[in-house]
């Protein structure tokens, strides 16, 4: 049995016993094997959804159009009539703020 021996199983088996319980080992091990099984089948999902993305996406490539329209800088806010941004708040140290307290 290489390097466990019977006796390295047996005094396991006694431990685990000891410290659950005869009552909860069995459930302990079925639920073990249901938690095995859900992850077996969600990533056999994944793999599955992965192949079917990939065909999904060189099939989207060629029915891309570009965009028409004015593109907008990152961090500019949009230009609304009648809107007015409001004001900015004061910036507030989390760590200043609990030691005031």
């Amino acid at each position: 049995m290489g390097v466990m021996k019977p006796w390295h199983i047996i005094l396991l088996v006694v431990v685990l016993v000891l410290l659950f319980g005869a009552k909860r080992l069995p459930d302990a091990a079925r639920s073990l094997g249901r938690s095995l099984r859900i992850i077996k089948a969600e990533t056999k999902g994944l793999v599955d959804d992965g192949n079917d993305n990939l065909a999904e996406k060189s099939d989207a490539q060629h029915s891309r159009q570009p965009l028409q329209g004015e593109v907008q800088q990152p961090g500019q806010p949009q230009a609304q009539p009648g809107y007015q941004q409001p004001p900015a708040q004061p910036y507030v140290d989390p760590v200043q703020r609990t030691n005031d307290h």
